[in-house]
């Protein structure tokens, strides 16, 4: 997991797919064209380079200017009149129209023309522009744009993280203070938008499922209970910047608080309201995307644009059933390794509660992910031409987060490698930690997961920074998890407990294809799949609950991280049979990494060049 990933909902899930990343967005106001040109390029390839170049940031500017919500979450100024455009149905034909004019202008320039890099540009951004068109199309929109938002992420829960004073947002003058008032005041009309097209859902039978109705109501009861000094609109009032002068701090903090009662509180409780009276009664009972008009259809797509594969339901499915009984196989023959004769579904009790599995104390933990980056450090030179100048930091959580974070995650560090990235690890209820997991987790997390493929991408200054800095679901989780798997070859999984760890967090991505497909496109219920992960893993019910209720508000996601390391491994083999002995690690390391994060049909082009160029 990536620190700040954040989907909200199937309307934004265009923005939120092709939504740059803040240092991109920050830099496109001064972006020009940056190819590489030198003595041997001919002059027709140099021009042709040229007019790439500035397409990419003619077409990131005018993104941005579209895309209140995505330059809102990036920490940038939105304007009221930018801000009330959101869940419009005029925004999304402006993007259409816009989107069309991009992909005309990218016809005119024959990717033959260009250089072999500028070609893989080209062919990265053509896949996105082609993503972005095909959820624009008039008759998605009446299905996604109808969903403005859910419980999963949901701009109604996003919105007051958005308005904090550590969002990312400018709060430093005065003038910022009253912007924010302004844009606050004009959320009312942002609601009543989302409400128009969650009403023109209803209209065709197009509705959210009613229990992330039912999830949205909980999150806005909590959201009102706040007292308004304490809540999260009027932070900046008790939280000025030294730049604000203390005489002018009172009026700012009456005009926080007035426009929280008089504008933020009541458009809540509006939406609150529709949804508990309006929405939910016609809200669909069955969980799962097929159950709606166009669902079927729906989801193939978004399956597709998470794996940036053209994939069928069905076969997805079954080949999730595979990969779930040959890692079943595999745990059989580990627990056996540990010492444990029983069935493997009691071994999943006696794991969870045996002191020999989990941290005794935090040093315990922090000792054993500090040795596995000595050992990766040692290693990676083995596997790797190119290594992160970023270096990364190996800590906790700090405190006041522990609670509600994940086991581990990866913060990236800056593009100049000033900033370094960080492996975050969990020590809050370390009795519900598992020494298991140590190799598997810093292998995904930290280094050669997520740290090479984020660090080596951003600074890699010859990239167009949609590629610095963008990416999609399928390369940048399908990678880490791909990294889990060189712990074998490493030699950490010849230690049955890493080994076990390793199965259990693969197990989970595999049993991803098997409960999203079945929810989405067979029928499933919220229990069916909650039992299915349970008998065949050793999660406790409430993180199962937890995960089956993500892959509900956010169908197709949860497939790309198995489709994406399938496909790496499967490029890899390929490669190997091809070469024999002339096969490199490192060398195909650097093929996949080196263009930061493809479509997997451009990786698999590019990587199918290089083994023809080897041989």
């Amino acid at each position: 997991m990536v620190l700040n990933a954040r989907v909200i909902g199937l309307a934004a899930l265009a923005m939120a797919l092709m939504a740059p990343q803040a240092s991109f967005a920050r830099a496109i106001a001064s972006a020009t064209p940056s190819a590489q040109i030198d003595a041997t390029t001919p002059a027709s390839t140099a021009s042709a380079n040229v007019a790439l170049d500035r397409l990419f940031a003619e077409d990131a500017r005018a993104a941005m200017q579209l895309d209140p919500l995505g330059a809102l979450e990036q920490g940038l100024p939105v304007s009221p009149e930018q801000f009330v455009r959101l869940f419009t149905p005029d925004l999304a034909i402006q993007r259409r129209d816009a989107n069309a004019r991009t992909l005309a202008a990218l016809a005119r320039i024959d990717p033959a023309g260009l250089d072999e890099s500028h070609r893989i540009s080209r062919a990265v951004f053509e896949a996105a522009k082609r993503s972005e068109q095909a959820l624009w199309s008039a008759d998605v929109q009446a299905l996604i744009g109808t969903q403005p938002f859910n419980h999963f992420g949901g701009f109604h829960v996003a919105y007051p993280e958005m308005s904090a004073p550590d969002s990312g947002a400018t709060l430093a003058s005065v003038e910022d203070y009253r912007k924010l008032v302004a844009r606050h005041r004009a959320l009312p009309h942002v609601f009543d938008s989302a409400i128009d097209r969650f009403r023109e859902g209803m209209a065709g039978g197009v509705t959210e499922p009613r229990l992330t109705v039912d999830n949205m109501i909980v999150q806005i009861d909590a959201l009102l209970a706040q007292p308004i000094s304490q809540s999260p609109f009027t932070a900046p009032a008790r939280q000025f910047p030294a730049s604000i002068a203390y005489d002018q701090r009172p009026a700012l903090r009456r005009d926080l608080v007035a426009v929280t009662r008089g504008s933020i509180y009541p458009a809540y409780r509006k939406l609150r309201a529709f949804l508990a009276d309006e929405y939910r009664p016609v809200a669909r009972e069955q969980v799962g995307l097929s159950s709606m008009p166009g669902g079927i259809g729906l989801y193939r797509l978004l399956a597709k644009l998470h794996t940036t594969l053209d994939l069928d339901p069905a076969a997805v499915h079954d080949l999730g059933l595979d990969e779930v009984a040959r890692i079943k196989s595999e745990m059989d023959g580990v627990k056996v390794e540990l010492g444990f004769t029983g069935p493997l579904r009691a071994f999943f009790d006696h794991i969870r509660t045996d002191p020999r599995y989990h941290p005794r104390t935090e040093q315990e933990l922090a000792e054993g992910f500090r040795a596995m980056g000595r050992k990766v450090d040692a290693l990676a030179p083995q596997y790797f031409v190119h290594l992160p100048r970023t270096p990364l930091q190996i800590q906790p959580y700090p405190a006041y987060r522990a609670r509600f974070e994940a086991g581990g995650s990866y913060g990236q560090g800056s593009a100049d490698g000033k900033q370094p990235g960080v492996f975050f690890y969990n020590t809050y209820d370390l009795k519900s930690r598992f020494l298991t997991g140590i190799a598997t987790l810093y292998l995904h997390e930290g280094a050669p997961g997520h740290h090479f493929q984020i660090s080596l991408a951003q600074e890699n200054a010859s990239l167009p920074d949609f590629q610095r800095f963008g990416g999609n679901t399928a390369y940048i989780e399908g990678w880490a998890l791909y990294a889990e798997t060189l712990g074998y070859e490493m030699g950490f999984y010849k230690d049955p407990m890493q080994h076990w760890g390793t199965l259990d967090d693969e197990m989970l991505r595999a049993m991803r294809l098997v409960v999203d497909t079945g929810l989405h496109t067979k029928g499933w219920g919220r229990e069916q799949a909650v039992e299915y992960m349970l008998a065949n893993s050793g999660m406790g019910r409430s993180d199962a609950q937890a995960e089956v209720d993500r892959y509900i508000a956010n169908p197709g996601q949860a497939l790309a991280y198995k489709i994406g390391a399938l496909t790496i491994q499967r490029l890899r083999k390929q490669a190997e049979q091809a070469l024999g002995p002339r096969f490199d690690i490192r060398q195909f390391h650097d093929q996949v990494l080196g263009s930061g994060a493809l479509p997997m049909p451009v990786l698999e082009a590019k990587v199918r060049g290089w083994i023809s160029a080897t041989r």
